[in-house]
């Protein structure tokens, strides 16, 4: 539990400003791109703290990043009518219904940084021995 913790943390905190982006932007940069860069690391938190973050996080950041694609592409043959849940509001924003290349370049984005944040800490870990 104890190494689940900051995870848990980190993904209340990120859904806190994902629900503040929605509820208080519209039309602007931060809206469409800013929720989707923050979306990925806010599903690599919810990975890592159900799994005890004991798996290479690099792996999991691109791993998120291919799910957040498969999700996208599934928009892009609108998926949530194919399966019949196109008409409850839920499923519609849940899965989405609208493909958007730049979306997926706000996923890689937010994947980078991800990255790039772990790098950053992991460092800083190795000189605090």
């Amino acid at each position: 539990m104890k190494r689940r913790l900051p995870y848990i943390a980190l993904l209340v905190i990120l859904i806190a400003v994902e629900v503040v982006i929605a509820l208080t932007q519209h039309d602007n940069i931060l809206r469409y791109y800013g929720g989707d860069t923050i979306v990925v690391w806010a599903v690599y938190c919810l990975f890592q703290s159900i799994s005890g973050g004991k798996n290479n996080h690099y792996a999991v950041h691109v791993g998120v990043m291919l799910f957040a694609f498969l999700v996208e592409f599934l928009q892009l043959i609108h998926f949530v009518d194919l399966i019949g849940l196109g008409d409850i509001q839920f499923f519609r924003t849940l899965i989405g219904t609208s493909f958007a290349v730049e979306d997926l370049a706000a996923y890689a984005i937010g994947t980078a940084a991800g990255c790039l944040g772990t790098l950053i800490y992991s460092r800083a870990a190795v000189r605090r021995k």
